[in-house]
């Protein structure tokens, strides 16, 4: 992986990794004070995901 990558899957895993630290689990996870981190967290699942799209996209393009 390029470094460009690494660094921001290393955000992401840390940003998904504090959504979840604070978020308060006696309330439940649909509770409407847990909404914030959830949206927090999908944001950050979804960067992950083009992460790796945009990272076999440049390998695709790399072979040619």
């Amino acid at each position: 992986m390029h470094l460009f990558y690494k660094i921001f899957l290393a955000l992401f895993v840390i940003f998904i990794g504090f959504n979840l630290y604070v978020m308060e689990w006696d309330l439940g996870f649909w509770h409407e004070e847990n909404a914030k981190f959830i949206l927090s967290i999908s944001a950050g699942v979804l960067g992950i995901l083009v992460l790796f799209v945009l990272h076999t996209m440049s390998k695709f393009a790399a072979k040619k």
